[in-house]
């Protein structure tokens, strides 16, 4: 076998990997680079011949660093983008390395049982049913086409319609129920899906976007033939849930699936100060959420689970001559996502679990809670919501877009824009593992002085 020089490509990237990580704290968040400035650093023709592999990356990492944004700095506070703790990035390197296929048991049998042992730590975690299936996916967007799609299979096999043999054409009409501050993710899964944005039957949400039972019982009324009802846990402007044991009652009642959009918001399950948030959550059929947010995982790491593996196997599920399918005990991951060939992402959810330990997930998710309010505190006049989770709305008026734009560019923190019950917003998301006192007391004195 062919032995390439593996040392000085990997040694090149480490190091710089290493000094980038250890310059965090004194590095500007967003990115220092025009779209002009980075083609021509990293554009041109292909060359004729090729470059030695050490001077090609460290030829990338040069051009490329203007143009990075330190989303894994403690003072980025835009989309609920995580970090990656230590433990799960040097998974994730180890991942790539050992490139695994995981879609199937034969490719990656030690990826096929990571998943199986993460996945049963995370459903214990959550709290959800012991044998609720679990799938690995990019995010979750892809975790809400995975779960809408087992419970596309499940309402119509009710109603006496084999989808995934006869498709849509024809088929019962399926209503979709969400509130009405949902996020657009769940839109595009019904898009994806062939089931259509005309399905959805908007459900009221009060003053911080929560779906309320009252209402949820109203829309439900008259309607027959297939239900899904998508309810959220962690609304993605104020972090606010919705009261998921009470809907989940009226949705089962009138025969529907529910499922539960928990990207961020799912992880106050790992609380016991926050667990009360999510009472009745195990009730739902299915549920999404990210590694790459709260836990801390690199990208791309999302995370579905099921009810009814069953419903879950009859969506995702493939088989081929050619395959070799697992048998027994043995899980092929391909049974419960999208993707045929995947990477091995189960790797860094696994050691970011290990490393963390229940203790460790539960003091991460309080933190990030604690420091949140400490900065709506800092922000006393502008905050917009009430601030339960890790998410904080503020508001300097008309002003508040351009007020954004000279916060990310003046580099001190990175935080996003929105728009609130109709006016602008900042949308300040404490979620990253590194992020302290001392980032949110920074942050608040940037945004106040360039308020005024």
């Amino acid at each position: 076998m062919e032995q390439p020089d593996w040392h000085g490509p990997l040694t090149e990237a480490y190091q710089h990997a290493t000094r980038f990580l250890a310059g965090l704290p004194d590095r500007p968040v967003g990115s220092r680079a025009t779209l002009e400035e980075l083609r021509a650093a990293l554009g041109g023709p292909l060359p004729d011949g090729g470059t030695d592999a050490r001077e090609v990356v460290a030829r990338l990492a040069e051009a490329a660093d203007p143009g990075i944004v330190a989303s894994p700095s403690g003072r980025f506070f835009g989309f609920v983008i995580g970090g990656a703790t230590p433990a799960a990035l040097a998974a994730d390197w180890l991942t790539a390395t050992w490139d695994q296929n995981a879609g199937l048991y034969a490719a990656g049998p030690a990826a096929a049982v990571v998943e199986e042992v993460a996945g049963g730590w995370l459903r214990d975690l959550f709290g959800l049913p012991a044998q609720a299936s679990a799938g690995f996916v990019t995010g979750a967007q892809m975790s809400h086409v995975t779960a809408l799609a087992a419970a596309r299979h499940e309402v119509l096999h009710r109603a006496g319609w084999d989808v995934e043999t006869g498709g849509l054409h024809g088929a019962p009409r399926i209503a979709v129920l969400a509130g009405a501050d949902r996020h657009s993710t769940v839109d595009r899964a019904l898009r994806f899906l062939g089931i259509g944005t005309a399905a959805l039957v908007p459900v009221d949400v009060d003053d911080q976007g929560r779906m309320t039972p009252g209402a949820l019982r109203d829309a439900l009324a008259g309607l027959d033939g297939p239900i899904i009802v998508c309810a959220q846990l962690g609304n993605v402007n104020t972090g606010a849930f919705d009261p998921i044991g009470e809907l989940c009652d009226i949705a089962h009642a009138a025969g529907a699936w529910v499922h539960v959009d928990g990207a961020f918001g799912l992880w106050a399950a790992a609380s016991t100060r926050l667990r009360h948030l999510v009472t009745g959550l195990e009730r739902a059929d299915s549920w999404t959420t990210d590694a790459h947010k709260w836990l801390n995982v690199p990208y791309d790491s999302g995370l579905v689970f099921c009810a009814h593996p069953a419903a879950h196997r009859a969506a995702m599920g493939v088989r081929a001559a050619y395959l070799v399918h697992a048998g027994g005990d043995e899980r092929d991951a391909l049974d419960y996502n999208p993707e045929f060939s995947r990477r091995a992402r189960g790797f860094s959810v696994y050691a970011a679990l290990r490393a963390l330990g229940r203790t460790g997930v539960e003091a991460l998710i309080d933190r990030g809670c604690a420091l949140a309010a400490h900065f709506a505190r800092r922000m006393t006049g502008h905050v917009l919501n009430d601030v339960v989770l890790n998410q904080v709305l503020v508001g300097f008026g008309p002003d508040t877009p351009a007020l954004v734009r000279r916060v990310q560019a003046e580099g001190t923190c990175w935080v996003s824009g929105t728009t609130w019950h109709g006016s602008p917003a900042m949308r300040f998301s404490v979620s990253n593992f590194t992020t302290d006192e001392s980032d949110i007391d920074r942050a608040a004195d940037t945004i106040l002085r360039l308020a005024t």
